[in-house]
């Protein structure tokens, strides 16, 4: 009832919605919920919590911890913190945990997503949570001030170990921070593995940068910055710190599933799992053995993973917007990663700038030997999610229709695959998908084509 009252429903991760409908009570039920879910499959004591920067992430933190204490678990505050630090720490530490954040959409808006002890929920858990009765405690909401500092300085800790030794040395690198709540940890670890880094567009007010539809604003900020420092690259995040923006030594930008590419290429990676909206460089460079597609959503990606739990080494994913899951330990000149099936942005911005180094060509040079094919991406925002259904359904149907839509200069439609929206191959290999975000009211466009232009 709650769920349906408020609109704050569960999107491709996690739960989202508007912050003046994420009352106290519906922060509270979601919490209640995943907690009542998780002690049917895991024993625990406490509950880590963390959350992003956005303005409205520490009352809704609150409201989770109020939850917490009201079902007699511990309160296990990380802090501001990226999101894979806090899945990282829950893992080691076989707690569940809850990550405040809205991630990349609207400033208007936030969300809570949620850590099983060995990784993220799944669709079921999701499920399981919705159809779950819960009672509302009644008690004050407290701020939270006591921090454990401990999940922060494991994740930095986890990078700084794996990569060589001043692998960065002698290296200049912008990092656009932005309101992101990863920018300090990343400018440690980058600091840490001799990198000179130059702070770039730090702010205290909430930026949401989407990393699959960078803004024309960020596209001629990354070209000057570069311009004006001489740069190696710039780095940056999303808001949580699981989505990677990676800029190479002209400042434009690298598409998200490249840099997931170039980081399970790096890592040696066999058995990958993508969403269906990835770039097909993925398959035509001939560096995996399989490849999965599968819905967007990191759930859907980790079930492409798990196919392999078991029976194969070397398993990761990646989404389109480059948050970079690893699904087993990788083992590199003696080195050790652990597994860290969730989304992350530091591991593949490293993974780039090692490969980079390691073949002494500059970031735009991996590019190069890629297979040519360029994607572009955008969205129509405040567009209504029935209306999205409905030209899909339709096109979907009626593939004429959609030539007649397309007009003049594109090919004609010559395959269809609906995984997840409406992706249509044209017979001249050019790719266009459309499909409603799971996260915001926006209609999502992909296209696919041979030169970066014509993908524009």
């Amino acid at each position: 009832e709650l769920m349906q009252e408020s609109g704050v429903a569960f999107g491709t991760s996690g739960a989202r919605g508007l912050v003046d409908k994420m009352t106290d009570d519906v922060c509270e039920a979601y919490a209640t919920a995943f907690i009542q879910v998780m002690a049917r499959s895991f024993s625990f004591d406490r509950v880590a919590l963390g959350m992003d920067l956005r303005p409205s992430s520490p009352s809704i933190a609150a409201a989770c911890a109020k939850a917490i204490r009201a079902v007699g678990l511990k309160v296990d505050f990380c802090g501001a913190l990226p999101t894979p630090a806090l899945a990282l720490y829950a893992q080691g530490e076989q707690v569940p945990a809850i990550m405040v954040t809205g991630s990349h959409i609207p400033f208007d808006r936030n969300g809570i997503k949620f850590y099983r002890p060995d990784g993220e929920i799944s669709k079921s858990d999701e499920l399981a949570m919705s159809e779950s009765q819960v009672a509302l405690s009644g008690a004050a909401t407290e701020m939270l001030s006591v921090v454990n500092e401990r999940a922060i300085s494991s994740y930095e800790q986890r990078y700084v170990d794996f990569f060589p030794l001043n692998m960065l040395g002698g290296l200049r690198l912008g990092l656009y921070e932005h309101s992101s709540v990863a920018r300090d940890p990343l400018r440690r670890i980058l600091q840490k593995l001799g990198a000179e880094v130059v702070s770039l567009g730090r702010t205290e007010m909430f930026v949401p940068i989407d990393t699959e539809a960078v803004s024309d604003e960020d596209v001629a900020r990354g070209r000057a910055w570069s311009a004006q420092y001489g740069f190696d690259a710039i780095i940056s995040t999303d808001g949580d710190g699981d989505r990677p923006l990676i800029g190479d030594e002209q400042g434009d930008w690298l598409r998200g599933d490249i840099v997931g590419l170039l980081c399970a290429r790096y890592l040696g990676v066999q058995h990958l799992a993508v969403p269906v909206s990835c770039n097909t460089a993925i398959e035509k460079c001939a560096a995996f053995a399989q490849v999965v597609r599968t819905r967007i959503g990191s759930p859907y990606v980790i079930a492409g993973m798990e196919q392999w739990s078991g029976s194969a080494k070397s398993i990761a994913g990646f989404e389109a917007n480059g948050g970079f899951l690893l699904g087993s330990k990788v083992v590199r000149d003696g080195h050790v990663l652990e597994a860290l099936p969730t989304r992350d942005a530091v591991l593949p911005a490293l993974a780039v700038l090692a490969a980079a180094r390691e073949k002494g060509i500059p970031v735009s040079g991996l590019l190069k030997a890629l297979p040519s094919r360029y994607t572009a991406s955008d969205r129509l925002q405040n567009f209504p999610v029935a209306m999205s259904k409905r030209l899909i359904d339709a096109w979907a149907g009626d593939l004429a229709s959609f030539s007649v839509f397309l007009g003049e200069g594109f090919g004609k439609p010559a395959g269809v695959d609906v995984t997840d929206g409406l992706r249509i191959t044209l017979d001249n290999q050019d790719v266009i998908h459309l499909r409603p975000s799971g996260n915001a009211p926006e209609l999502r466009c992909y296209c696919e084509a041979t030169t970066q232009d014509r993908a524009k």
